[in-house]
């Protein structure tokens, strides 16, 4: 083939190993993602990818495994900045004690936006390139998500009790559409309602939820069955379970991301199995919190999608979905006592194609197959910790870290480098303006410093 017969496309990345997730189990050694207008247009060996296009760039990438943008199907970006606020605490202590005094003084839009690209930054050096958010200001966290490059379903949350924010659910529901409404049509940013617990909101609110989801086709992202004493509330308040309640409201659907479902018997689980729900499994923020272990063996085995988050830094401390990763295969295997379950592959999985699918997006992003958003993530494994390397995918979870992150792309703009002789480069995040913006906000918040 000559060169005049080769295909111009923007973008050719040569890697040493490509895992495509889909299909799943799948290793492809010196292979070329080739890119074109931010889509996938081709996956083939270097060889014939190098003699069939001529690409604007090419980035070789010899001792790095290339996988898709890791997504974070349950995330607080506007947290961020109270990482470390109140730790060693149970869920409702932490809560009502800590995180929401310190919110009613602190939150506002310029601290939820200053957080929220505090948030992304992390999240992009750990390979993430999508993100599923619940937090109020939602149009901040949008801003952030935009000037990062970075993919968001922003969660428009839903409580029934006064905020900086708003003043009642009415007030929650009404800001939130009217900023869905400013944002519509930006392929970075869709949104959900998100109304946050079953012990936060009456069934009125929910009813409303309802009606808006169905008429405006947005899926539901809310916390359910995280700890006993949410059971226990539910059923002294309405007598039966919160998915229970959940189900005979209309809420239960395909359209629903239930974050935690921790504490969770044969029933609860059924019920989501027979309404194809999706669950988002946050084990580290679930095991701080001392809440539990989501019996994610069980789920999988009814079979509900299962995706992976880390939950808010305020809770985790860390927005890593490597940990997540690593964290969700461990404790699979310690409370089934088998080592088979949740294999790598698996846990890889949860952290991409099968985030995408709770989020609506698989057509888009979640693997790496010809047509999609180029949302890619390369990691290194050259390092004393990451060698030798007998299976990459293996690696990748038991392994490897978000510190072995080199490249992260967002529909084939490169949005976070880092080589072995940078900390990290953004493409649109000062360095700067990070230290700023700690500097602002750690005095004030050190007041209510537990």
């Amino acid at each position: 083939m000559t060169d005049s017969s080769k295909k111009n496309v923007d973008l050719m990345i040569d890697a040493r190993w490509v895992i495509p997730v889909v299909p799943q189990n799948q290793v492809l050694e010196n292979t070329s993602v080739v890119i074109h207008q931010g889509n996938i247009v081709d996956i083939a060996p270097t060889a014939i990818a190098r003699s069939s296009y001529d690409a604007t760039k090419i980035v070789a990438l010899h001792d790095h495994v290339l996988t898709p943008g890791l997504i974070n199907l349950h995330a607080h970006a506007g947290m961020t900045l109270m990482r470390g606020l109140a730790d060693d605490l149970a869920l409702m202590p932490w809560l009502q004690n800590h995180i929401w005094p310190a919110e009613q003084q602190i939150v506002s839009e310029k601290f939820v936006r200053d957080s929220a690209l505090f948030g992304c930054a992390e999240m992009l050096a750990g390979g993430v390139t999508c993100f599923n958010d619940m937090y109020f200001h939602p149009q901040a966290t949008a801003e952030a998500a935009l000037q990062a490059g970075m993919r968001v379903q922003l969660g428009l949350v839903v409580l029934e009790f006064p905020t900086n924010y708003a003043n009642n659910a009415d007030d929650y529901i009404e800001k939130g559409l009217l900023f869905r409404d400013a944002w519509r049509g930006n392929p970075l940013l869709s949104a959900s309602l998100a109304p946050h617990a079953p012990y936060t909101v009456e069934d009125t609110t929910f009813e409303k939820i309802i009606t808006y989801a169905e008429q405006l086709n947005l899926g539901i992202h809310t916390h359910l069955h995280e700890t006993k004493a949410e059971i226990a509330q539910s059923i002294e308040k309405y007598g039966v379970r919160p998915i229970k309640r959940m189900a005979n409201l209309g809420l239960l659907g395909p359209g629903l991301i239930a974050a935690h479902c921790v504490q969770i018997n044969d029933e609860d689980i059924d019920l989501l199995s027979a309404y194809g729900c999706h669950v988002a499994h946050c084990p580290s923020s679930n095991a701080k919190l001392a809440s539990g272990i989501a019996p994610i063996n069980n789920l999988f085995n009814a079979g509900v999608n299962v995706g992976l988050g880390s939950d808010g830094a305020a809770s985790n401390n860390r927005q890593d979905m490597f940990a997540e990763m690593r964290m969700s295969a461990l404790l699979a295997k310690a409370i089934s006592e088998d080592a088979t379950s949740i294999p790598a592959e698996q846990a890889l999985a949860m952290a991409t194609i099968n985030s995408a699918r709770a989020l609506g997006l698989d057509n888009q992003v979640g693997s790496i197959e010809v047509g999609k958003f180029a949302d890619l993530t390369a990691v290194r494994i050259s390092d004393v910790e990451t060698l030798p390397c007998f299976d990459p995918l293996s690696h990748l979870i038991y392994a490897c870290g978000r510190e072995h992150v080199s490249h992260v792309w967002v529909a084939g703009d490169l949005r976070f480098e880092r080589s072995s002789q940078l900390a990290g480069l953004y493409a649109n995040i000062e360095p700067n303006e990070l230290k700023e913006i700690v500097l602002l906000w750690q005095s004030k918040l050190n007041q209510h410093k537990a």
